[in-house]
């Protein structure tokens, strides 16, 4: 793809909108964006537009796209050649930073991250089939959170592959649905709601339909009524603080009635993704183009999943051999009888 000359051209991404309008980015307003996006499809995008690589025309890049995420980067590299400096040399174009893409990838580290955790699910639910016999009540419920998880990864995957709207909602539901349901069976095995008591049997009912509830409404007002990111981000948050206190008083009772190690494992890996989670404010220009915030905080995930499993197992093989108290966490550290 040639720019008014022979000038050779980089290639990425044009971010496709959810609702129609984009909160426009800085680099989105710089007139010499504009100018050279406008150059670039009036060059290459006519009758006879420039040709463009098969592995990336299988993931929808067109010419349009090919002079967005071209300019993004000419401009990139001439406001970090600009003496005396930018401030913020670096700006965003449609809400993200201007990664360099692979394989037609938009940002390939993000991928690459989330497979290792769609890894870290897909071999704790070996362990918990291979660990946990069938007949454990709370198999189940642990198996569907590996189900959830590798849902949740998958379209994070395709979303970091390449931004769509559809793969942009695909993926925030998805995440939604994989916070949502750490909520949903921490308290199943906190006050062993599996248990079959006629009380513990109708909270289980009403706790799963008010959960499905939750999320049914979640996704129709982002879907209906207002795609807002804040809210979105907001709600994610409420629901994962109200699971980690859960489990994190949860690890302290157990700690403090088994004596076991592994007992504190929840809580350990409670302050794992806390820290992990910081980098997330902690938004930077990618490193070499390519690794920035966002995809190292998924990569943050992969050993917590992997020893939540390992919890999991443990704490369901102490239960079948009688180690473990029969009732829940009162919340008060007290057994209930």
């Amino acid at each position: 793809m040639k720019l008014g000359t022979a000038s050779a051209w980089q290639t990425a991404a044009v971010f496709f909108l959810l609702s129609g309008a984009a909160q426009a980015s800085l680099g989105d307003r710089l007139p010499e964006f504009k100018a050279c996006v406008k150059l670039c499809e009036s060059t290459n995008c006519g009758d006879n537009p420039t040709p463009i690589p098969l592995h990336r025309r299988l993931l929808l890049w067109d010419c349009p796209s090919e002079c967005d995420y071209t300019c993004q980067h000419i401009i990139t590299e001439q406001r970090l050649a600009r003496d005396p400096p930018y401030m913020q040399p670096v700006a965003q174009f449609h809400g993200k930073w201007p990664f360099y893409r692979l394989l037609g990838m938009q940002e390939p580290f993000s991928v690459l991250f989330s497979l290792f955790n769609f890894l870290a699910h897909d071999w704790g639910m070996s362990q918990l089939r291979d660990k946990i016999p069938a007949s454990y009540p709370l198999r189940k419920y642990y198996l569907w959170f590996g189900y959830v998880g590798l849902a949740s990864w998958t379209f994070s995957m395709i979303f970091h592959t390449r931004d769509f709207g559809l793969t942009e909602k695909l993926d925030y539901f998805a995440a939604g649905a994989n916070v949502l349901y750490g909520l949903y069976y921490a308290p199943i095995r906190v006050f062993r709601l599996d248990r079959k008591e006629p009380r513990k049997q109708s909270l289980l009912r009403l706790w799963t339909g008010f959960c499905i509830l939750l999320y049914t409404l979640h996704v129709l007002y982002l879907s209906l009524w207002s795609w807002d990111y804040t809210y979105n981000m907001a709600a994610n948050v409420a629901v994962g603080v109200v699971a980690n206190l859960l489990w994190s008083g949860f690890s302290y009772v157990q700690y403090q009635k088994i004596g076991r190690t592994w007992a504190v494992w929840p809580g350990l890996c409670v302050a794992w993704i806390i820290m992990a989670m910081s980098l997330e404010l902690l938004d930077f220009p990618p490193w070499m183009g390519m690794v920035d915030a966002h995809s190292l905080w998924h990569l943050g995930t992969v050993v917590p999943t992997v020893l939540w499993y390992n919890f999991l197992v443990r704490d369901a093989q102490e239960d079948i051999a009688g180690k473990l108290p029969l009732a829940g966490y009162s919340g008060t550290g007290d057994r209930k009888d």
